[in-house]
């Protein structure tokens, strides 16, 4: 943990550089003026008195998230799947009423949900809908693919499945599943809950060992062009599978944990060192791309 802050965090990504992504609207905002997909935006809540129209601006919307925009580790975040008379219908199947919605709004933008606790920015989202290969995958939630880019190259990467147990959420403190990714292919490694390891989904018992990522180079490639997006050298790149849209970025970590590492099997630091040792670089984002598919390939050893 030390080594990541000092060595990596500290090192490689400037302080001032820090809300480009610790502010997910400022992150949105900026992927798209670099032609990076993000899930649409519906609307932003910034002012209290403004709740009072949120019933007429969701009207519209079959599903919706509801995020604040300075949260951390899944906090705050609401996903509807979809509203009907009088309701909203959450991934787990429970129902709020509007008078819930407003006080959600109301909370994140008392900054009850925010890193620091401060006033913050409620945002509403499209629904991203589940791609058909992930069906079993993911307990009422939306899986992501976590990657940690270094200098532009992507050098470890996990999918993060939700459970029963985490709410819906793909957060491994809250209980989703990590699975660890080969570099070199997007199949399984291995899967964890809890830093234990296990081999099929606690509520669907879909076997993890089939895990295949689709378009896996297009994935990672879209996850290092964010080293070039923020100038961060040490990030994590949480990106999203849409059935219509395909890979869409999600949000982005100046501190990405470490929990990556045991869903992999491996730790980072010698595959950091390495990309520290290269001299030259690699010039271009495909460039990096292949060198880390043809260098990070394969599970650990026993």
């Amino acid at each position: 943990m030390n080594c990541r802050n000092v060595d990596f965090i500290g090192r490689y990504n400037p302080r001032r550089l820090y809300p480009l992504v610790d502010d997910k609207l400022k992150t949105k905002y900026l992927a798209q003026r670099h032609d990076i997909p993000v899930p649409g935006l519906c609307f932003v809540v910034r002012e209290q008195y403004r709740i009072r129209k949120i019933e007429e601006l969701l009207r519209p919307l079959a599903g919706f998230v509801v995020k604040p925009a300075k949260g951390s580790g899944g906090k705050g975040i609401l996903v509807i799947k979809e509203q009907g008379a009088g309701y909203y219908l959450k991934a787990s199947g429970k129902r709020l009423a509007i008078g819930d919605i407003k006080r959600h709004v109301s909370n994140i933008l008392a900054g009850l949900h925010s890193l620091a606790g401060t006033p913050d920015v409620a945002i509403v989202e499209e629904l991203v809908n589940l791609d058909d290969r992930f069906q079993g995958y993911s307990h009422q939630g939306i899986p992501d693919i976590r990657v940690i880019v270094f200098q532009g190259y992507p050098v470890m990467a996990m999918l993060r499945l939700a459970t029963q147990e985490s709410d819906g959420k793909a957060n491994l403190h809250q209980g989703a599943v990590g699975v660890g990714l080969d570099i070199a292919t997007g199949r399984c490694l291995k899967a964890v809950q809890y830093s234990l390891p296990l081999t099929a989904h606690p509520d669907t018992g879909k076997i993890f060992e089939q895990i295949q990522i689709p378009d896996w180079p297009g994935i990672l490639t879209l996850a290092a062009r964010c080293h070039e997006m923020t100038g961060l050298g040490y990030l994590g790149a949480d990106i999203v599978l849409d059935q219509a849209r395909g890979a869409l970025l999600l949000e982005l970590n100046a501190r990405p944990g470490l929990a990556i590492q045991l869903a992999n099997d491996q730790g980072l630091l010698p595959r950091l060192r390495q990309i520290e040792a290269l001299t030259p670089g690699h010039a271009t984002t495909e460039e990096r791309v292949r060198y880390a598919m043809a260098t990070f390939d394969g599970p650990a050893e026993e």
